[in-house]
């Protein structure tokens, strides 16, 4: 729509400096801001209206039937990923007693095995910079009442 490059906002920054004054400036910019969001907001109410209007029509499902028809090779590609999706999912189902369903038990396991080493190592790690704090306060308290007094 309107292609505003980084020279031109300058000159118009430079043009709005000299016309409008230093003291102005900062109000008129947020007004202008102001009035870009509202209408960046009526444009995006617009838009998504006629979507709107355009889902109600049935635009999208006479779209999506020229787009098959157009192009027979991406719909058979489609019916195999959906064709995958319904074995993969049928793969979740699994027979404990079956190897599938002995391997897929012991990935559960080791994943949950990785879950607690890593919370083990993240409070080992939060203990040990806990008492990292409470040494250095300890010295720092130590340091403290060594030093002489001022009065």
């Amino acid at each position: 729509m309107f292609d505003l490059g980084l020279a031109e906002l300058l000159v118009i920054g430079i043009v709005a400096l000299i016309v409008i004054g230093p003291k102005d400036l900062p109000m008129v910019f947020r007004n202008v801001g102001r009035f870009v969001g509202k209408a960046r907001g009526m444009a995006r109410e617009f838009s998504s209206a006629m979507n709107q209007a355009a889902d109600e029509a049935g635009v999208k499902d006479i779209q999506r039937t020229i787009k098959t028809a157009t192009n027979p090779v991406k719909s058979a590609m489609d019916g195999v990923k959906d064709a995958a999706r319904d074995v993969t999912s049928s793969l979740t189902d699994l027979d404990p007693e079956s190897e599938t369903g002995k391997l897929a038990a012991d990935k559960a396991e080791r994943a949950e095995n990785a879950r607690k080493i890593q919370a083990a190592t993240a409070r080992a790690q939060a203990e040990r910079k806990a008492q990292e704090a409470a040494d250095a306060l300890k010295k720092a308290e130590e340091l403290e009442a060594q030093a002489p007094k001022e009065s």
